[in-house]
């Protein structure tokens, strides 16, 4: 592999796809992972996550000689960070991941490099990075491009959404805009916006912010229904025939490494000023345990009319449909919440976008829709769309499988 031009800290769900798509393009990529398994894996053209299409972008790579990973980076002229920033105590946003990855490449860096925070950051974590690297680099002040650019992508449709969705690209200055503008206008078809790092790092948690309201309001009207004896499903479809309304579907709560944790970037910052946004936290959060415990007065009522102990189907555990991806998941958390109340009765934990788990044995979705009383549905994976369900099945379907 000749000099790499790029250098990728993070390989995960949106690292290696950018990696595998910047190396498509003929540009000599290195991909840095702590993960050594995970650098292996690439290694071998293979990938450690399911996504669509990722597998042949990065055999492809691979083969091709585009694309290398290893567990340090190297000298190159522009460096892209796409680690987590997970969180403290009390949902305060952790930057030691984004400040890691800095302080790596430090060392590596020259004039005239780029440098991108490409992870979910607090405002003002791009200008943060950039005090560190001219406190360690004082002769680069003002030579290097420094700049913040989010990812807007759909698992499941990552490949295709890092090409052709617009991005939001802010410098902290105008040159630094101007040479990222330049850099991903190689890769990508859809427009980029220019503005400021500040700014750009406020749309990123903003547009997960705004989705997460409006689903918040969808999960309490599936609490208002329930008590009120209607079913929310008709209720929104009806609602949204209003030609300047549209509801978003309910769910069992609110999952991902996006729409479930960016609003804490902005409520941990301005506790004062996020009331809408700090409330819709708390009623998707709500609606997990919501869910957990109707699970278990079902399961409860179902032993007192039948003298006996149910089996207990639990249907899903990603954080939506058709993937892999239990980060942040509300399916995940009912399941534990649910087992950490059992009481002798049979469950069948199914997932059927992954092969095992550490913590939960899994069963096929057609054995375990066989063998179950009471039938729970967390994440309307395409599988369960086609199950028959007998009439003697006890069915909670927290996710619109039947609507």
């Amino acid at each position: 592999m000749n000099k790499p031009e790029v250098v990728m800290i993070g390989l995960g769900y949106i690292g290696l796809p950018t990696a595998a798509l910047i190396a498509q393009n003929s540009t000599q990529v290195h991909g840095v992972d702590i993960n050594q398994k995970v650098v292996d894996t690439i290694n071998e053209g293979k990938i450690h996550i399911v996504e669509p299409e990722l597998d042949i972008a990065v055999a492809e790579a691979v083969k091709n000689g585009y694309l290398k990973a290893a567990t340090t980076p190297v000298e190159a002229s522009t460096y892209l960070i796409v680690v987590p920033t997970p969180f403290k105590a009390k949902n305060e946003p952790d930057i030691s991941f984004v400040e890691a990855a800095t302080k790596a490449i430090i060392p590596l860096l020259k004039e005239d490099d780029l440098y991108i925070i490409e992870s979910t950051s607090p405002i003002g974590t791009t200008e943060k990075m950039k005090d560190l690297i001219y406190s360690e680099r004082p002769e680069l002040k003002d030579k290097l491009h420094i700049a913040y650019c989010p990812e807007r992508v759909l698992p499941g449709n990552v490949m295709y959404e890092l090409v052709h969705n617009d991005r939001v690209i802010g410098g902290v200055d105008e040159k630094a805009t101007e040479k990222a503008i330049a850099f991903y206008t190689q890769f990508i078809k859809g427009d980029l916006h220019k503005t400021n790092a500040r700014t750009a790092e406020m749309c990123k948690l903003v547009e997960n912010s705004s989705r997460d309201v409006q689903i918040a309001f969808a999960n309490e009207l599936s609490l208002i229904c329930d008590k009120a004896d209607i079913n929310v499903w008709e209720l929104i479809e009806l609602a949204n025939k209003h030609p300047r309304v549209n509801i978003l579907q309910p769910g069992c709560g609110v999952g991902g490494h996006c729409i479930a944790v960016d609003p804490y970037f902005i409520v941990a910052d301005y506790p004062m000023e996020s009331k809408i946004i700090g409330t819709a936290r708390e009623i998707n959060n709500y609606k997990s345990f919501w869910c957990a415990e109707k699970v278990n007065t079902t399961k409860l009522a179902f032993e007192l009319k039948h003298g006996r102990k149910p089996s207990i189907a639990i249907m899903g555990l990603a954080f939506k449909p058709n993937i892999d991806d239990l980060r942040e998941s509300p399916a995940k958390y009912i399941a534990q919440k649910v087992l950490q109340n059992a009481n002798n009765e049979e469950y069948y934990i199914v997932e059927p976008n992954i092969q095992s788990h550490t913590v939960f044995k899994l069963t096929n979705y057609k054995e375990a829709v066989e063998k179950a009383d009471i039938i729970v549905f967390l994440v309307a994976h395409k599988e369960f769309k086609s199950l028959e369900l007998g009439d003697d099945k006890v069915v909670l379907d927290f996710c619109g499988i039947n609507r």
